[in-house]
């Protein structure tokens, strides 16, 4: 028998370990003394004083899990005294393997006593390997190795007993029941460190699952992802359910391909798809490591060639380097400026740590592995070896990095020994500090310290060498892990304290992103520019108000774009544009639903000169021009202009949320355009009635537009008020086309057919809301007026609150002449002389009906409020009324209602009184723009997006809140009493 196989732990040296103190030490020989009423071998050890007995009870004063464990099972404490340790370990791990089998070659054995029999071998050899670690007879190499035999052969176990378990259920046809995956096409990859036999002595271990369809076993091939997925479930229960005896690994399965949205054991030829259309760098880093550990070893040795070229390009793009590089930008660590932190620090993610040493090696092995056969190996001390010898990195580095790999991996080791938890963090009190750098054999936390600084700092000077952008990972808040489908909680921490409130929710979202499940990201290089983006992105939305709900909406953003490389490049390389997006997400939920729900409205952020160019009617005319060239049919006209519309409005509002300009420019600008866009409405609706019915002699048409329209004060929500008015022959019969209509039915249908041009809902969406309710008689009176007719109902039968309507109409569209000849009426009807106090009268009972009936919803609502923007426009009005009485000239057309209030009260108010509105109106216009461009429906402080309130009191120049609310108050008091004192009525 060789020196190895002989080893025990009688050989351990003295004072290898030191206990945590006297006390607990004391304890562990109590505990020890009952034990040994039933085991010799510890009555033994305790009768003798030496190094032995001081190492026993050392080592279960510092380890809690290991004491209990003694207490449990003493047997196993007294074949670790006795036997030689590796001939032990190797015959648990025989056993494991074959716990499928029945007894003395009987019946199969059944789930309950595969699962007691894995889980009592697992916790000997768990056991026994610890106190051989802590004692040093082992090194973490081999504690590594019997740990990843252990996982191997209860895996191999476990699918060979749900093998059996199948064809007894009649859903399988094994070729051979004593060996059961032989030729099964099961194939069960072990990953990461069970992949490079480099377990934890705590670790979950990660598997993927695959299947060949063709392998035949299958009773029912349509059944196969039912029967796997079944047959899955059950394998980890069977490892890691927690029973009376315990538990055998934590397993993973969630390393697949896309898990979301694949069962838990994927076709072959799915996965293989997958990988060449859809594999992530990060997955290409994790094959490096994978291998059969369990079902067909054969098929799955044959699964990962076909899979070299996809881990092991010939040739790698700078893109794909980049993306490389990112990956550890996701996971770095950054506690401080130079001084790496022992106690909280994490040994595997932090600076300095175990990932930093994989990644060294695995990145080099993604970049060389294509041309260089000889780099691809799993374990991390192999790949360190094998990339010397090929003269990549020096020998220096790679000593320096193997000594620091497994130092780190010994003290992974010990942290995880102490609770047998799955965590690679230090502790963060001075006792429970030193419990650790007693196991590691130091004798204070202060040598410890040392020595793991030094260790850490080596691995980031090394690392740094390697990749250039160090000092820029530096600057990173903390670990960043997307990879998979678990939580990285270090990640969630991280998100935390970037200042997302729902860190699980977050860490979801981009995993989605990750794995292509959106067309945006479906290309591999969209993910790359989005992997390298995601730190800045996290970090930019987690400065934002309420950044969960920021971040959702960006994510639904993405959901819908048709491809992202461009946009994700474009983010990357211009922080201003990320800047912005946030401040959509986080601020304007109307906006970000707009380009979620269109995607393509977003196309026009990407012109360069979009926060350079004022949106006028030139600029708008120009632009829609050219959109609109080629078009023929009315149907792509309609769609057209609807795109245009919607691209544009959502571009003015880009430039009122970011300060380029003002409310009343933007009122101008959404007027304008809606001035362009239902103008080239109505040409494509006369166009169409003429192919359809021909023309009425001596016929044509004009729009007037009423309301906000007319006035230029449109926002980003308004609907938009319209009256048609026509005139044609006097003799006019029947329209000349193939079917005729009178005049009247000729302009109602075109009128409907107006209407329906606008707000018809389309693919492509509606272009605005028709309201015509200001046309003669009303709702009662026809959509389409003859402008004769017009004229008479003004002169004769309208009410003062219509004439009020008509200082604001202003004709936007239609024939020239018909156009000039309505400005003609309409000023003369506002011309017409009137009785001032019945028209004063009117305009206060019109007010107070709409106090009556309309009651403002709150003191936002500053449309209703008293004193609010209805009586500034009914001064304005009203001055417009009654200025030729009073000698002033009243011609309002196409003035806002600032504009009016200049011309008209310079002469017919207070200048006090006139400032007081101007600067009301102003400061109402700010707000109702920035309101109705972010939300839909009113403005609720404590409902709306926090950063909708900062924008809010940005718009109305206020520190806060509070100060705007007052500011409001005060105004609206002061313009009611102007308004009672302009309109004596």
């Amino acid at each position: 028998m060789n020196e190895t196989t002989t080893k025990r732990l009688a050989e351990v040296a003295d004072g290898v370990i030191r206990p945590l103190n006297q006390t607990e030490q004391k304890s562990v020989v109590s505990l020890l003394k009952d034990a040994a009423k039933q085991q010799p071998a510890i009555a033994e050890l305790l009768a003798q004083e030496g190094p032995l007995k001081a190492f026993v009870t050392s080592a279960l004063s510092l380890s809690p899990y290991l004491r209990d464990m003694a207490m449990l099972d003493p047997a196993t404490l007294a074949l670790a005294l006795e036997e030689p340790l590796e001939p032990l370990l190797e015959s648990l791990v025989a056993d494991a393997r074959n716990a499928w089998r029945g007894e003395d070659g009987g019946a199969v054995a059944t789930e309950a006593q595969v699962m007691t029999r894995l889980r009592t071998v697992k916790r000997k050899l768990s056991f026994i390997t610890a106190l051989a670690d802590l004692a040093r007879i082992f090194d973490a190499r081999d504690t590594t190795r019997w740990l990843s035999s252990m996982a191997d052969a209860c895996v191999a176990a476990a699918i060979d007993h749900l093998l059996l378990a199948g064809e007894d259920a009649g859903k399988l046809r094994l070729s051979d029941r004593q060996a059961p995956s032989l030729d099964s096409g099961l194939i069960v990859l072990g990953m990461g460190k069970l992949g490079a036999c480099e377990l934890n002595y705590s670790s979950d271990i990660d598997l993927v699952v695959f299947f060949e369809a063709e392998a035949g076993i299958l009773v029912s091939p349509e059944d196969a992802t039912e029967t796997y997925g079944r047959m899955m479930r059950r394998l980890v229960r069977i490892l890691q359910d927690r029973t009376g005896d315990g538990y055998v690994f934590r397993t993973d399965l969630r390393l697949r391909p896309d898990p979301g949205s694949t069962p838990l054991a994927v076709p072959v030829e799915a996965a293989l798809l997958y990988y060449e259309g859809r594999g992530q760098n990060w997955e290409r880093a994790a094959y490096i490591k994978a291998r059969p550990v369990g079902g067909d070893l054969r098929a799955g040795q044959n699964f990962l060639r076909e899979l070299v070229p996809f881990v092991f390009r010939k040739y790698l793009d700078y893109a794909a380097i980049a993306d490389i590089h990112s990956i550890k930008r996701q996971i770095h660590v950054h506690k401080g400026h130079g001084a790496i932190a022992v106690k909280g620090h994490n040994v595997k993610l932090g600076r300095g740590g175990i990932r930093e040493i994989e990644f060294f090696a695995q990145t080099q092995q993604l970049i060389a592995g294509g041309r260089m056969p000889d780099l691809r190996l799993r374990p991390t001390e192999a790949a360190l070896h094998a990339l010397t010898a090929a003269r990549w990195i020096d020998a220096a580095t790679r000593d320096e990095l193997i000594e620091a790999y497994w130092f780190l991996r010994d003290i992974e080791h010990r942290i995880q020994m102490v609770h047998d938890e799955q965590t690679h963090l230090l502790p963060e009190t001075e006792t429970e500090l030193r419990r650790i750098a007693y196991m590691a054999g130091f004798g204070d936390t202060t040598s410890f310290s040392a020595r793991l600084e030094s260790v850490l700092k080596t691995v980031e000077r090394r690392y740094a060498r390697l990749f250039e952008q160090e000092e820029v990972l530096s600057s990173a808040s903390g670990n960043l892990v997307f990879t998979g489908q678990k939580d990285d909680p270090d990640t969630l921490k991280t998100l935390k304290g970037l200042g997302f409130e729902r860190p699980e929710d977050i860490s979801r979202v981009i995993r989605t992103w990750h794995y292509g499940r959106y067309r945006a990201t479906q290309s591999v290089e969209a993910r790359e520019r989005l992997t390298e983006l995601t730190p800045q992105l996290l970090k930019t939305f987690g400065e934002s108000r309420r950044a969960d709900e920021a971040l959702l909406r960006f994510d639904s953003f993405i959901s819908g774009l048709p491809a992202g490389i461009q946009l994700f490049s474009l983010l990357t390389s211009n922080p201003a544009l990320l800047d912005l997006i946030v401040n959509i997400m986080s601020s304007a939920p109307r906006l970000a639903e707009i380009i979620a729900r269109r995607p393509h409205v977003f196309d026009g952020m990407l012109d360069p000169g979009l926060m350079v160019e004022l949106p006028t009617r030139d600029y708008l005319a120009k632009r829609l021009a050219s959109f609109l060239q080629g078009s023929r049919h009315y149907e792509e006209i309609l769609d057209r202009l609807r795109i245009f519309a919607a691209e544009q409005r959502f571009l003015i509002g880009i430039r009122l949320l970011t300060g380029t300009i003002g409310g009343a420019q933007a009122g101008h600008a959404f007027t304008d355009l809606a001035g362009l866009i239902i103008a080239e409405a109505l040409k494509a609706v006369v166009a169409e009635m003429e192919a359809v019915h021909g023309r009425i002699a001596g016929g044509k048409v004009a729009l007037a537009g009423m309301g906000k329209l007319g006035s230029f004060e449109l926002t980003a929500g308004s609907d938009v008020d319209l009256i048609l008015l026509y005139e044609h022959d006097d003799e006019a019969g029947e329209s000349d086309g193939a079917k005729p209509l009178d005049p009247v039915r000729y302009y109602t249908r075109l009128t409907q057919r107006l209407i329906a041009a606008l707000s018809a809902p389309t693919a492509e969406g509606v272009l605005y809301e028709v309201d015509m309710r200001l046309r003669p008689s009303g709702n009662k009176g026809p959509v389409a007026t003859r402008l004769r007719a017009f004229e008479k109902y003004q002169f004769e039968e309208a009410w003062t609150w219509e004439h009020m309507a008509l200082t604001r109409a202003r004709l936007i569209a239609g024939d020239g002449a018909l156009m000039d000849a309505t400005r003609a009426v309409i000023s003369a009807v506002l011309a017409k002389p009137r009785e001032e106090a019945r028209t004063a009268a009117d305009v206060a009972e019109m007010r107070t009906m709409i106090d009556k009936e309309k009651p403002p919803k709150d003191n936002w609502d500053l449309k209703l409020i008293p004193g609010g923007l209805i009586d500034i426009e009914f001064i304005a009005q009203h001055l417009a009324l009654i200025a030729r009485g009073r000698g002033v000239a009243a011609e309002v057309d196409g003035l806002s209602t600032a504009e009016a209030l200049k011309r008209l009260g310079a002469s017919l108010m207070d200048p006090n009184d006139l400032e007081l509105c101007l600067v009301a109106l102003k400061l109402y216009t700010e707000l109702s723009q920035v309101i109705r461009l972010c939300v839909d429906g009113g403005f609720d402080p404590a409902t709306v997006p926090a950063g909708l309130v900062d924008l809010v009191c940005r718009a109305g120049d206020s520190p806060d809140l509070k100060t705007l609310e007052a500011e409001i108050k005060r105004l609206s008091k002061a313009v009611r009493k102007v308004f009672q004192g302009v309109v004596k009525g």
